[in-house]
């Protein structure tokens, strides 16, 4: 399950029709049809149904693997237990958002605090929590409800469109939005999002935004995801709501790669439902008033202790500071000094200045990179989060306690704690938050994670540059993690070599990614610390998207311009086929797209006796 792209002004939006034409290669009287439908503040869920029966309700999670809610999802009356109609797929995957209505929300509210227990924050952490219950007689007693919106793996698609597929899902028995409509244009969009933005406040239940969607199914096949989410679809956010507070200090936060974060702490205030205590400042320069191309924040007002600020949450989601109030400044309110030591271990704190443009970096960061315990400490959190290892029951504060203690010093020490444990005189069990039911729940999420994919395992490294998307281009390409091993190695050792510029043409990396890969592998600690880590688990080959495609696995440059479809497009296919897209041409190249107006890519393929494929051939071949 994949989340969506944000627009936060309407030019956003104009501009995503625009990519979605030019990618599809469409002339401008072709008419580009969407569905706008309100952007549910819930919790996403996917419903599979065998045969016409629902077999499993799953949350997203990490979008590939998430959490079985069957038994508690049974309980709506919204979601039904066997599907009306019937030409049924045998496999039908419908995927929506439960949500809590505000009448709902507050009733529950009202019993917590009769019965002296705490009050929930908001209907969408109340409808979370109310899934989680481990009795389903507790959530069937919230009474949530579902929006279908979507759907996933389907044995036969029924329709042809967003449109058509929505009416289908209504009359097989789910609830669909009653806002959804079709938009012929991009001022038809604006209008659905400024008539569904008037109806919020009386619709009963939140909405974040307005979703948009290409209606035509083909066109979306063609047009395929980057990263997490889709090209066909988009969220129109509303505008974030906002608040006034005082800020009471400013606080530095150190992170995994050693950057200096400024966080203000601020009066407690509620925004947009929820109780803010800090913001992000950025870094020092936003302190002080200046933006990254040097041109003044706020009308040029620093921010200090004391202030009063005006805050918003960005996208309905992180904290940050819009404005000052220099009217209502402290006489006795200093300007802020940023310091130039780490303040967890006291190394120095530097500004580095990239050697291929002469500009300072806007982020400080701490060069005690080796014994700074703050970066230790976030690069294990960061190791067991979500999207890398994601290890139930190793939160920040255990993670800070176990690594205090010495228990838990780097991610090897993850997979050998259960034996150590066993053999402690003191257990775990036996200190202070702990116990044996969470111990043993511990241990098992440990041992279910001592097999992990290959791009999770690239992402939990914490390498600079090298988030998820990077970390599935490179698992992609290497395949496994003994060829990975061996092709940094052989890149580290000569920035002219075959195997550097292997690496650098991956399609999406680039000189700068390149170089924090191979200086990471190059650094003898980090090797010495993977090479624990991978005699305690199994590292799992990045699957072939495609293994029927006769592109699966080969690697496929493009060059000069396609007349069939744009170069976008193209690409998007080929990786869709299990390909990999590479940048420039070397002899592992198996195959050269070339239009007309190809160039150097087009020598260097004859130079390397690489196989050029015209346009027509490629279709042809991918074809079959």
């Amino acid at each position: 399950m994949l989340s969506l792209d944000n627009a936060f002004a309407d030019e956003d939006v104009t501009d995503f029709a625009v990519r979605i034409r030019r990618f599809l290669k469409l002339p401008d009287e072709e008419t580009l049809v969407f569905t706008a439908e309100p952007k549910i503040d819930g919790l996403s869920m996917s419903l599979r149904y065998e045969d016409g029966k629902l077999v499993t309700a799953a949350t997203r999670g990490d979008g590939e693997e998430g959490e079985d809610v069957t038994a508690n999802i049974r309980t709506l009356g919204d979601v039904p237990q066997t599907l009306k109609g019937r030409s049924i797929p045998s496999i039908c995957e419908v995927r929506g958002e439960v949500y809590m209505l505000h009448s709902d929300f507050a009733a529950l509210n009202k019993r917590q605090v009769e019965s002296e227990e705490p009050v929930y924050a908001n209907p969408r952490n109340s409808a979370a929590g109310s899934l989680r219950q481990k009795d389903p007689s507790i959530t069937a007693s919230r009474k949530l409800k579902f929006f279908a919106y979507s759907w996933g793996e389907m044995s036969e698609m029924p329709e042809k469109t967003q449109s058509g597929m929505m009416q289908w899902l209504e009359k097989i028995g789910f609830p669909v939005n009653p806002l959804f409509r079709t938009c012929k244009s991009v001022d038809k969009m604006l209008a659905a999002y400024q008539s569904i933005e008037e109806k919020r406040a009386k619709l009963g239940y939140d909405i974040d935004g307005v979703v948009y969607k290409l209606d035509r199914l083909d066109w979306q096949e063609r047009l395929g995801f980057v990263s997490r989410s889709p090209r066909w679809a988009i969220a129109h956010k509303f505008a974030a709501e906002k608040a006034a507070t005082i800020v009471k200090d400013i606080d530095i936060q150190v992170g995994r790669t050693g950057a200096l974060t400024p966080v203000a702490k601020l009066e407690p205030v509620t925004v947009g439902g929820v109780v803010v205590q800090n913001a992000t400042l950025h870094n020092e320069d936003f302190i002080k008033g200046i933006g990254p191309k040097g041109e003044p924040l706020r009308d040029g007002a620093d921010i200090r202790v004391g202030d009063t600020v005006t805050i918003q949450r960005a996208g309905d989601v992180i904290p940050q500071v819009l404005a000052v109030d220099l009217k209502k400044r402290p006489k006795s309110a200093k300007p802020y000094r940023f310091p130039d030591k780490c303040p967890v271990c006291g190394s120095h704190a530097v500004r580095e200045v990239n050697p291929r443009t002469g500009k300072e970096d806007a982020v400080r960061r701490c060069t005690g990179g080796l014994i700074c315990a703050a970066q230790a400490v976030e690069r294990i959190r960061h190791f067991v989060s979500r999207d890398a290892f994601d290890i139930e029951g190793l939160g920040e504060k255990q993670v800070e306690a176990l690594y205090a203690d010495g228990s838990i010093m780097e991610p090897a020490d993850i997979f050998t704690l259960p034996a150590r444990d066993r053999r402690a005189s003191k257990k775990l069990a036996d200190r202070e938050g702990y116990g044996e039911v969470s111990v043993k729940n511990l241990f098992d999420a440990i041992e279910q994670r001592r097999s992990v994919a290959l791009n999770r395992l690239i992402y939990s490294l914490g390498i600079r540059h090298v988030g998820e998307t990077n970390a599935k281009l490179i698992a992609r390409h290497y395949g496994s993690i003994e060829a990975l091993l061996k092709g940094v190695a052989a890149a580290g050792k000569d920035h002219e070599s075959e195997a550097y510029q292997e690496l650098n043409a991956i399609g999406g990396i680039g000189d700068v990614v390149a170089d924090a890969i191979v200086e990471f592998f190059k650094e003898r600690r980090n090797r010495e610390a993977l090479d624990r880590l991978l005699d305690q688990i199994e590292v799992e080959p990045m699957q072939v998207a495609s293994s029927t495609s006769p592109v699966a696995g080969k690697t496929v440059v493009f060059t000069g311009a396609l007349e069939k479809m744009t170069r976008d497009e193209a690409k998007a296919q080929a990786e869709r086929l299990g390909a990999k897209v590479a940048g420039s041409v070397s002899a592992k190249t198996d195959y050269v797209v070339a239009g007309p107006g190809a160039g150097s890519k087009l020598k260097d393929a004859q130079k390397h006796g690489v196989t050029v494929l015209s346009e027509d051939d490629w279709v042809k071949l991918i074809a079959r």
